[in-house]
């Protein structure tokens, strides 16, 4: 831990989200002088506001203020803040350092890290991994991007144990020193344009999770990902590959059937690939990551084969949330960019209403038009790129515009009587409507409950 990084400072918090508190409370429990600055009501962060008065932490709300970076030895600024945000900009043109809260859990942290990231796949992977950790009997951690904020468990983790990170782009933007032991990217696919204005800037973005890595640590990287191969070839780690399309070295790869590691340089099978739960191409290059990732870490194949053969899947991505008459329901809420439902629409057997829409992070809809035109019957349209998305699709399919998503529900329940498939799919981000992917999912299986119980 670099304990003398926060002891004693005085520090800046902007964003008052869930990693943004979750970085107050570390930073007053090592001995710091926080203050949080958030541009929100006091209403909208009633739960963030109970918790850091509970710790006797100084907040502003309603506005960022000055008083968030005047003085301050340094500001943590939450990834919800955008480079270009007004706060962002002053504390830049003030000259005082600003980090992330990764960066942040990076000092205070005795434990080895992997740190997992890609444009699809990173959740089921990154939870996929943690459990193989945690079968294997090593004390282990899952966090980042899902689940408990780095921040909160930072300091819990022994220099023996592992703490898996799911890391997104915008946590990337003000990393300086993270150097995960294990990192991975695991595609790379336009997404976040809205942020970042074109794919390159966001390629390179993702690519800084290996950017301080030195030939004693690991990079694990998607052989069929073109692209991608060409940007991590510079990066110092030393490399291993997944693949299900050709055979790799060193790395873990699909081989006449059978995933096969030779992490360690001698091919061995882990296990046939009909024994693993998850189903689809995709995922099948998730539990391959996982499975190098795993093998690296010198975890047992035991270990990974009893995951793989029985992992079920994550909350919000393609979950079934069950059937109202014979009409069923699936909540694939994860799924804010459009290569995300490209696979989701190739999941889904029969009659398919699909559930679209929320902010538009300058996803490119007809990318889905041949999809769209052999597996969706409908479409029904909720939020800000509602007009955009009919504007992409609405001459292959019917759609749909409402104003909620239990509206939403009920229509897509009409639509797909009798025997049909209503998934939730959005292919954007959910801050028009919701708090996060994971509000918008709970709110679609509540309105799927809601249905189910008024349904004679």
């Amino acid at each position: 831990m670099r304990l003398d990084r926060v002891a004693g400072k005085k520090v800046g918090i902007v964003g008052a989200a869930r990693s943004g508190v979750a970085a107050a409370r570390l930073l007053r429990r090592h001995g710091a002088s926080v203050f949080v600055s958030d541009s929100r009501s006091e209403d909208q962060l009633a739960d963030a506001l109970k918790t850091l008065r509970s710790e006797n932490i100084e907040f502003e709300t309603s506005g960022n203020t000055a008083r968030a970076f005047e003085g301050r030895d340094f500001v943590v600024v939450s990834p919800g803040v955008p480079p270009d945000a007004p706060v962002s900009k002053q504390i830049d043109a003030a000259g005082v350092p600003v980090i992330s809260e990764i960066e942040l859990g990076f000092w205070l942290c005795d434990g080895n890290m992997v740190a997992i990231t890609g444009s699809n796949g990173k959740t089921t992977t990154t939870t996929v991994t943690g459990e193989i950790f945690k079968q294997s009997g090593v004390p282990t951690f899952v966090a980042g991007n899902i689940g408990s904020p780095f921040c909160d468990i930072c300091d819990q983790v022994p220099a023996h144990g592992w703490v898996v990170l799911e890391i997104s782009s915008a946590q990337l933007e003000r990393c300086y020193d993270f150097k995960p032991r294990i990192a991975s990217v695991l595609n790379l696919t336009p997404d976040h344009l809205d942020r970042y204005g074109d794919f390159a800037t966001y390629a390179e973005m993702k690519m800084r999770i290996g950017e301080n890595q030195t030939a004693t640590d690991a990079f694990v990287a998607n052989r069929d990902d073109a692209y991608l191969m060409e940007l991590c070839s510079p990066l110092p780690g030393k490399k291993f590959y997944f693949s299900i399309s050709d055979i790799v070295a060193p790395g873990v790869c699909v081989e006449n059937g059978m995933l096969t590691s030779n992490v360690e340089g001698d091919a061995r099978v882990i296990m046939p690939v009909t024994d693993i739960t998850l189903p689809g191409p995709h995922n099948l290059q998730n539990c391959a990551a996982a499975a190098a990732i795993a093998a690296i870490a010198g975890v047992s194949d035991d270990s990974i084969r009893a995951v793989l053969s029985t992992f079920a899947g994550v909350e919000h991505r393609l979950e079934g949330c069950g059937a109202v008459g014979h009409v069923k329901f699936i909540n694939d809420s994860k799924a804010t960019n459009v290569d995300s439902v490209w696979y989701a629409l190739q999941s889904v057997a029969g009659k398919l209403v699909v559930i679209m829409g929320g902010r538009d992070k300058k996803g490119d809809f007809g990318r889905l038009r041949d999809l769209v035109s052999r597996y969706v019957s409908e479409i029904v349209l909720i939020g800000e790129a509602s007009d955009k998305i009919e504007r992409s699709l609405g001459d292959l399919v019917p759609t749909h515009k409402v104003d909620s998503m239990e509206k939403a529900v009920r229509i897509g329940f009409e639509l797909a009587r009798p025997e049909g498939t209503v998934m939730l799919s959005p292919a954007c981000a959910s801050f028009d409507m919701f708090n996060d992917y994971e509000h918008r999912g709970r709110v679609f299986k509540q309105a799927v409950s809601k249905l189910r119980e008024e349904a004679p």
